[in-house]
């Protein structure tokens, strides 16, 4: 099976947290998110567009020193993932990374790629990267049959939009 990539452009902070919104209306149980940029790309506020799409009543920051924040309000539990200041996989361990990823939420890792291999098959990888006017390019790649379906799905709900 080969991945499948797509590119959304985002000119602004709205724009990517409605996009976000969109995937959200997609996600199932079990999905995982997989969230890479430079520092202010823009993986929180993707990350809260996530979570409003969700239902998720709380506000969302970014858990750079918790490591791991659970949102249990929504239509789905979040499962957000801040991996910046872990150093080895084994830390993954300390924060019961692999019992969320495998729960019944979805799981958003932003850093993701640090630790590209213990995130499972079906992961949706997403890069997004800042243009100097300040538009966001939304790379997303999928690689196992469930992610191709889910960016199928987040596909067509954007193009709703």
């Amino acid at each position: 099976m080969s991945a499948r990539t797509y590119t959304f452009t985002s000119q602004s902070v709205e724009q990517t947290q409605s996009l976000a919104a969109q995937l959200a209306s997609c996600v199932e149980a079990g999905d995982v998110v997989a969230l890479d940029g430079d520092l202010g790309a823009g993986k929180t506020h993707f990350t809260q567009g996530l979570a409003e799409g969700l239902g998720v009543a709380d506000l969302v920051t970014s858990p750079t020193f918790t490591v791991m924040v659970a949102y249990d309000s929504g239509r789905l539990p979040l499962y957000h993932f801040d991996l910046y200041r872990l150093e080895d996989a084994l830390q993954l361990e300390d924060v019961a990374f692999y019992d969320y990823v495998d729960a019944d939420g979805v799981s958003c890792v932003e850093w993701a790629s640090k630790f590209a291999d213990e995130l499972p098959d079906h992961t949706l990888w997403l890069s997004i990267t800042t243009g100097e006017d300040g538009a966001r390019t939304i790379q997303a790649t999928a690689r196992d049959q469930r992610a191709i379906d889910l960016l199928d799905a987040w596909i067509a709900a954007a193009s709703a939009l």
